[in-house]
């Protein structure tokens, strides 16, 4: 799948943990975005994983547990 920032993406899949998009990253408990949130691509990242905030911060999240958001949604 091919994002550029600002692209909205839904997740699709629950994590086993979230990793934080910040400059020195940190584990994050998986129920601070639940599997169907939108969110919005804030940088991309090499093999295939981009930060993408949602509602509750901005996460690394790899593009195979995402999916382009309906423009409706």
């Amino acid at each position: 799948m091919s994002v550029s920032i600002g692209d909205r993406l839904r997740l699709i899949t629950a994590q086993t943990y979230l990793k934080t998009a910040d400059p020195m990253p940190m584990l994050r408990p998986p129920d601070l975005v639940p599997v169907g949130e939108i969110g919005e691509v804030v940088a991309l990242h090499p093999l295939e994983t981009v930060a993408i905030r949602f509602r509750r911060g901005a996460f690394l999240i790899p593009l195979t547990q995402l999916e382009p958001a309906a423009s409706e949604d």
